[in-house]
């Protein structure tokens, strides 16, 4: 039973050498296409640059802004594929562009009519698409209309409506801060129709405090250029003594202003239970983009255009469900990531693959396919190499046995020697391993290795050994 185990214990230890080698061959051979393989992927990886940055900066205007609300939800959204959204606080739509313009940051919140659109497109900004409506909210006090009551005259039952910027003259308004946009807004708006902000005391709050002042009476009006979704305009829709104006001639300025076009606010949307607002009210309305930097990386631009797709695609107050996002109201070039994402049908593996392999898929099948092509007939050479490391362990002896039978033809050789190096070569053939395809090259130098050494017998006058 010894003997036996020693037999296959032996027999399981060449079969494992004989393996090993073999695959060490086999690396060996594939070794330099490999080589080529990895050298180009690499270097397109370093070209290309498919893996982004994990952290971006989001410029989302004042804090409390419906701009601040939705650049919590795409901080969130980017969260879940490992990126970080540092959100940067301005002063509102002005000051995100122009952190963008700056590098301080790479996606901004950006209202129609602010850019410069041939500026803009020189310096690589471009659009990943229009977000949603941002209407003019015109709140006022009626009683501030109202003219002084006069002794004598019974006084006015009806709520005096502002149906006119024209109205305005001569009362307290509030225009929002410098960099919301607001006051070039209504600087624009006021020229239309023949007024101009020095006829009026305008105030630059911010929307809290004016909101604060204009319930408090120290504000006759308020203009903010936001989403429903602002937390102050919840608020003052809501409030007894605050009204919203409707005006009349939102067509006529939405005509003389490309950026601007009328919304309409239906009755009830605003509270049902309360029949808020009481009737249908005709408003303008600009629409924000996403803007970004063309430096911005790819991956970026192609997260943030997949986020817009469920953060804006449902119905709103003023839209239906996939109205938004859309390409058909950008000012500036929609990048290639943002038309995909809106317009395009996402490729069919980001639905079964990680953000980090989709996006790496898709910045490099170029590249492995052109290296597929490649190594096509590339893989022609790695069988000749493998047999060429095969037999080359059996026929480096031949040099060595032909050593040997050019001494015995010179004839002033040591019989006795060349013997001794016969049997050591023959020894050394012995413990050479091939696979079986190529066991016949190495019986045949045992076999020519035992003709020299019968050639060399036979001239020292003796007959061979069996």
């Amino acid at each position: 039973m010894s003997a036996l185990h020693t037999s296959v214990a032996r027999q399981v230890k060449q079969t494992l050498h004989l393996w090993l080698q073999s695959l060490r061959d086999m690396l060996a051979s594939v070794g330099p296409v490999a080589v080529l393989a990895f050298a180009l992927v690499a270097g397109a990886y370093w070209w290309l640059d498919p893996q982004p940055p994990r952290t971006v900066t989001l410029a989302t205007g004042p804090a409390g802004s419906a701009y601040a609300a939705f650049g919590q939800r795409y901080a969130q959204a980017l969260a879940r594929e490992g990126i970080q959204v540092k959100l940067l606080t301005t002063e509102g739509t002005v000051g995100n562009l122009q952190a963008l313009r700056e590098g301080r940051a790479d996606v901004a919140f950006v209202r129609g009519g602010s850019v410069d659109m041939a500026h803009d497109a020189d310096m690589g900004i471009m659009s990943l698409g229009a977000l949603f409506y941002e209407p003019v909210w015109l709140f006022y006090r009626p009683a501030a209309l109202q003219p002084p009551h006069k002794p004598g005259q019974p006084k006015a039952t009806e709520v005096p409506r502002l149906h006119a910027l024209s109205q305005l003259r001569g009362l307290r308004l509030n225009v929002d801060q410098d960099g919301s946009g607001v006051p070039d807004l209504m600087r624009r708006l006021l020229d239309a129709n023949g007024l101009s902000l020095d006829a009026l005391t305008t105030r630059h709050l911010a929307p809290h405090e004016a909101a604060e002042a204009l319930r408090a009476g120290k504000l006759d009006a308020l203009v903010l250029v936001t989403a429903p979704e602002s937390p102050v305009v919840q608020r003052l829709l809501r409030e007894p003594g605050i009204a919203l104006a409707e005006l009349p001639h939102g067509d006529a300025l939405s005509r003389r202003f490309p950026f601007l076009q009328t919304v309409d606010l239906p009755r009830g949307m605003v509270d049902l239970a309360r029949d808020l607002p009481p009737q249908d009210i005709d408003l303008m309305a600009a629409t924000t983009a996403l803007l970004t930097q063309e430096d911005t990386h790819p991956a970026l631009r192609q997260l943030f255009a997949q986020a817009a797709q469920q953060i804006h695609g449902g119905a709103g107050w003023f839209n239906g469900a996939r109205d938004f996002p859309n390409t058909r109201t950008s000012e500036l070039p929609v990048s290639p990531e943002g038309d995909r994402a809106i317009n395009g049908t996402p490729p069919f593996w980001q639905r079964y693959l990680p953000f980090w392999a989709s996006n790496l898929l898709e910045r490099m099948w170029l590249v492995i396919g052109g290296l597929i092509v490649l190594l096509l007939p590339l893989s022609r050479v790695v069988p000749p190499l493998y047999t060429y490391r095969v037999r080359q362990r059996v026929f480096r002896w031949y040099a060595r046995l032909r050593e040997v039978e050019t001494r015995m033809d010179e004839g002033d050789a040591d019989t006795t020697a060349l013997l001794n190096e016969l049997d050591e070569l023959d020894r050394v053939a012995s413990q050479i391993t091939v696979p079986l395809a190529h066991a016949d090259e190495l019986y045949a130098l045992r076999s020519n290795i035992e003709k020299t050494r019968r050639r060399l017998l036979a001239r020292k006058g003796r007959a061979p050994q069996p």
